[in-house]
């Protein structure tokens, strides 16, 4: 039993340490390489569980893709997961920031530099727009849900409000739209169903997401 749980810690600790060196950005630019390992590669969980992990992730304080990993982990080895799971995640980036932010203090005015900067901008950009695409496909099933995320892109966009707030009125208006459709007989929102996937077995170097986490 302890080798197991072992053999476990040090594959979650492996397989989130190969993600952090290859990503740059912010947090939710890692999820698409996070995604991958964890439904598609390794099979740990499916679409469904890692949608309900990204919204929990994604309104927790801190770093989405340390939440998210901390969470991946607790929910397949428990504390001792969540903890190698984030220690992968974070300690290659923790080194390759350290040394990135000591190069680029050399080379910051050089225009070369500056391009690279603008090139890895953009991708990011677009790696954000497919986490997001991703997460919509999971969470946006009817026509309530569809208004409430169009609803709260334009009041992000329009008005200054904290996004803790908008959270809470989201999970208010589920909360009060579930218990009235539940009073008046109306059916359940339709569940989520897994896309059968392929698993690739060949883990090649090209195949990695360009994502976060530097």
């Amino acid at each position: 039993m302890t080798g197991n749980i072992l053999s476990k810690l040090i594959r979650l600790f492996w397989t989130f340490l190969r993600i952090s060196p290859l990503t740059f950005g912010g947090g939710y630019a890692m999820l698409p390489a996070i995604q991958r390992e964890v439904v598609i590669m390794k099979n740990w969980m499916s679409d469904a569980e890692m949608s309900e992990l990204l919204a929990i992730s994604g309104a927790a304080p801190g770093g989405v893709g340390v939440n998210v990993s901390a969470l991946v982990g607790y929910r397949l080895a428990g504390i001792a997961g969540a903890i190698a799971a984030v220690v992968g995640i974070t300690l290659p980036t923790f080194l390759i920031v350290l040394l990135l932010s000591v190069i680029y203090a050399w080379l910051e005015h050089y225009p070369k530099m500056q391009a690279l900067m603008e090139g890895i901008h953009a991708a990011i950009i677009g790696l954000i727009a497919a986490a997001a695409y991703k997460m919509a496909k999971s969470s946006i099933f009817d026509r309530l849900t569809l208004l409430i995320a169009v609803g709260t892109v334009i009041v992000m966009l329009v008005v200054q409000v904290s996004p803790l707030v908008l959270i809470t009125l989201g999970v208010l208006v589920g909360l009060v739209t579930t218990y009235l459709k539940n009073k008046w007989g109306m059916t359940n929102p339709p569940s989520h169903t897994d896309t059968t996937t392929s698993k690739n077995v060949d883990n090649k170097s090209a195949e990695w997401f360009m994502a976060d986490g530097i």
